[in-house]
């Protein structure tokens, strides 16, 4: 069975879901995922901890009492003298995805909504990080009812992940958690430094910078923001009803006038800027997906080309 088999979820023509997963391109993300998983392992775990393990920590001549399986043959031989290994104690690491579950998510005039695309990061980056056996956690906020699944190792925490994506949150109105509520939560569970995947389309009152910092504080947090092109340009198709999808307000805009355009999308632009600036400032890493086009492909690329970069 291939990947995509292995991460479905129901499907219906309103839930239709992220699309193809290759496993090719799973592959390509799985590297970068990867990457800093084993970053964090060695940055915070590998150098403090000895005992048995497979990681090499040094090799140190031979004393009574030792293991004649953790002779260290070459070194031996090359100085005339036993050597052993000493070996570093491997730890399991968490990794944790909080997953926007807001009715702004249910948003989409592209491929997809933005719900669609987010629990498809969440299957990719979750599948990849249990497939060394580390732990997998997950959060829901925005919706009425807030979930976390706590974190289990291995095969074990991608299925409770996703039964927790095949039960589905409401998307009705906004929830009890909201991102700045969600993020203080979540720094007073996720004890243990961890890799923090946040998929959400950052909409919403921009009170969250503090909490984010104090997040970023402690653990390797990605910022996956959700969008859409519609969100930041209107196109020229007559009057039409928008509708904000967590509050219920509406209004009626003419979308055929040159100036109402232009200043949808220079505010949109606007935001968009504040929201980049906020998340640099507070250390988090940050990528934009789309629901239009490939993002699978998109995510594999962004995060490669940040790799490069650090």
């Amino acid at each position: 069975m291939t990947s995509q088999g292995r991460l479905r979820v129901a499907r219906s023509p309103s839930r239709p879901g992220p699309g193809p997963m290759p496993d090719g391109l799973l592959r390509a993300l799985e590297l970068e995922v990867t990457r800093r998983i084993d970053g964090l392992l060695a940055g915070d775990f590998r150098a403090s901890l000895l005992g048995p393990g497979t990681e090499l920590a040094q090799v140190r001549p031979y004393a009574p009492g030792d293991d004649v399986r953790d002779i260290e043959w070459n070194v031996t031989a090359r100085t005339g003298e036993p050597h052993v290994r000493v070996k570093v104690a491997e730890r399991v690491l968490t990794t944790w995805v909080m997953l926007d579950a807001s009715a702004s998510m249910t948003f989409g005039t592209a491929d997809r909504r933005k719900a669609d695309v987010a629990e498809g990061v969440a299957l990719a980056v979750g599948h990849l990080a249990t497939r060394r056996g580390n732990r997998l956690g997950m959060m829901t906020f925005g919706d009425a009812t807030p979930a976390i699944v706590r974190p289990s190792q291995g095969r074990a925490g991608m299925l409770r992940m996703l039964g927790q994506l095949r039960r589905g949150p409401a998307y009705e109105g906004r929830g009890a958690l909201a991102l700045d509520e969600a993020l203080k939560r979540a720094h007073g569970i996720f004890r243990s430094r961890a890799a923090v995947f946040l998929v959400t389309d950052l909409i919403g009152p921009m009170n969250w910078r503090r909490a984010l910092m104090r997040l970023v504080s402690r653990h390797e947090v990605v910022i996956v923001e959700i969008g859409d092109p519609r969100e930041r340009e209107l196109p020229d198709v007559g009057e039409i009803w928008m509708a904000d999808p967590e509050t219920g307000r509406q209004l009626r805009v003419d979308t055929r006038n040159p100036v109402i355009r232009t200043r949808f999308a220079t505010a949109a632009a606007a935001e968009r800027a504040e929201v980049r600036h906020a998340l640099r400032s507070a250390g988090a890493d940050h990528i934009v997906l789309s629901t239009s086009g490939d993002w699978l492909r998109t995510l594999a690329s962004l995060l490669s080309n940040r790799s490069a970069r650090r």
